[in-house]
């Protein structure tokens, strides 16, 4: 089976796009990607795309867009809805279709990060390999076998930590 995931922040410019491409790479095939925000700004951040590709990493397909488009009919149904950032997560989200399970995995936002532009893709790279390893943890759980509860506090757990970029 294939899981739908949606990674919310307010932008998605960033680490919302981040968590979408990562998902489609490193999901193992069991995951699905997708990405959008709350007030979306309309582009992807110029490092984001750059990481990305410097990596060789998927860009082509990547936009920044309104959760409405996730909350709408015809949207794919997620099974999962992952707040990366601390302000979406405090936000009214929109109703999913399917109810699907919520979790917050806050990370600092690379959009912030001043300096010259080595000082900010190194944000972006951080911000990355705290996503990846995520991601990847939440890949190898055995989704299909845990209750509702046990599968909750483990999703919780993987947010909570995985917060070293080492």
């Amino acid at each position: 089976m294939t899981y739908n995931l949606l990674f919310l922040c307010t932008g998605n410019s960033a680490r919302s796009i981040l968590g979408e491409v990562i998902a489609n790479r490193f999901g193992m095939g069991k995951l699905r990607g997708f990405s959008a925000g709350s007030f979306p700004k309309g582009d992807v951040h110029p490092l984001t795309l750059k990481l990305l590709a410097d990596l060789k990493l998927p860009i082509e397909n990547l936009r920044s867009k309104s959760w409405e488009e996730f909350a709408a009919p015809g949207a794919p149904q997620m099974d999962f809805v992952f707040t990366v950032c601390d302000q979406a997560a405090g936000e009214v989200c929109p109703i999913w279709p399917g109810q699907p399970m919520k979790a917050h995995w806050g990370v600092p936002d690379p959009a912030a990060a001043t300096g010259a532009e080595t000082e900010r893709l190194k944000a972006f790279r951080e911000v990355f390999t705290i996503l990846k390893r995520r991601i990847e943890l939440f890949a190898n759980l055995p989704l299909a076998s845990l209750d509702r509860m046990s599968l909750r506090k483990r999703i919780d757990e993987i947010g909570a930590s995985a917060n070293v970029t080492g």
